[in-house]
């Protein structure tokens, strides 16, 4: 069984500061550091630092040193990265004192995803593999049809929600990994039990993981709902939580993990990122996590 990850990568612009800037206002930031990030890069990190073979495909763009430097330090497999002569993607992430973030993102080479790349990269894959993607790049509905249609087993954060999703085939999703603000955008609901609910509706044949930061996470399909509490720590950055989250639950799944002990791992890792800052470097390693 084979990991692939395909999705974007970003040079990351942490700016941190008191609180999120409001409409009109300026605000003098107290730090600022400039890291690799992306989704797609951050993913295939988490999955990397524990010990898995991860690939990890989408599409660098210019002045990316940065982000090779990270995946080649974690030994992420970029045999399956394209290069195209365009600006890279990068994030504009506020993180006030609480660790809570404002994020918004331009896309750049995140959006020159080709289908002949993608089909390249798929000949490499075959039933029962895993390919893991968020919502950043562009022709994600042509990657989850060629997936599929190899019998891919696929995991999606809808993260940003928007349009695009409306012409993915959301239906081949096996497992989504969504937070309560995701699950209002895809259910209109609110409340924990019913986006759940709401989302198995949707796509009986899928698995829901739900993320509530300091009210835990919960998994469900159409056979149990189990809930896992957080962890009580003090969150400095929540930059990556979400993508370290689904990393380590993916991990317990190749581990043979019952949806309890994936919960209970992927919450683990997540409680030691947000008390880092950064993202890609925040990612604990499997030691660190069974140190807990």
């Amino acid at each position: 069984m084979k990991i692939l990850v395909f999705g974007s990568l970003n040079i990351d612009h942490d700016y941190h500061l008191e609180h999120i800037v409001a409409p009109k206002e300026t605000l003098t930031v107290d730090s600022y550091e400039v890291v690799a990030g992306g989704k797609g890069l951050n993913a295939s990190i988490a999955l990397a630092k524990t010990k898995q073979q991860v690939y990890l495909a989408g599409v660098l763009g210019k002045n990316s040193e940065l982000l090779v430097d990270a995946l080649n330090k974690y030994k992420v497999d970029t045999t399956f990265l394209d290069k195209q002569d365009v600006a890279a993607g990068h994030a504009i992430i506020q993180i006030d004192q609480n660790g809570e973030n404002s994020i918004f993102v331009y896309p750049g080479s995140n959006a020159c995803v080709r289908k002949e790349h993608v089909d390249e990269v798929l000949k490499h894959f075959s039933k029962g593999d895993f390919i893991i993607m968020q919502n950043e790049i562009n022709n994600q509905d042509y990657i989850m049809t060629k997936a599929h249609e190899k019998g891919m087993i696929i995991f999606l954060n809808p993260s940003p929600c928007n349009k695009k999703l409306d012409t993915q085939p959301l239906e081949y999703v096996d497992y989504f990994f969504i937070n309560e603000v995701e699950g209002f955008q895809l259910t209109n609901k609110t409340d924990s039990s019913e986006i759940l609910q709401k989302m198995l509706d949707k796509f009986p044949n899928s698995h829901v993981i739900l993320t509530l930061g300091s009210n835990g996470a919960y998994y469900s399909d159409n056979q149990q709902t189990l809930h896992c509490p957080a962890k009580k720590v003090s969150a400095i950055d929540t930059v990556g939580a979400g993508d370290t989250f689904m990393g380590y639950f993916i991990y317990g799944l190749t581990q043979n993990f019952n949806p309890q002990q994936c919960l209970e791992i992927a919450t683990k890792a997540s409680s030691i990122t947000v008390q880092r800052k950064g993202a890609a470097s925040s990612i604990p390693t499997i030691e660190e996590v069974n140190e807990i």
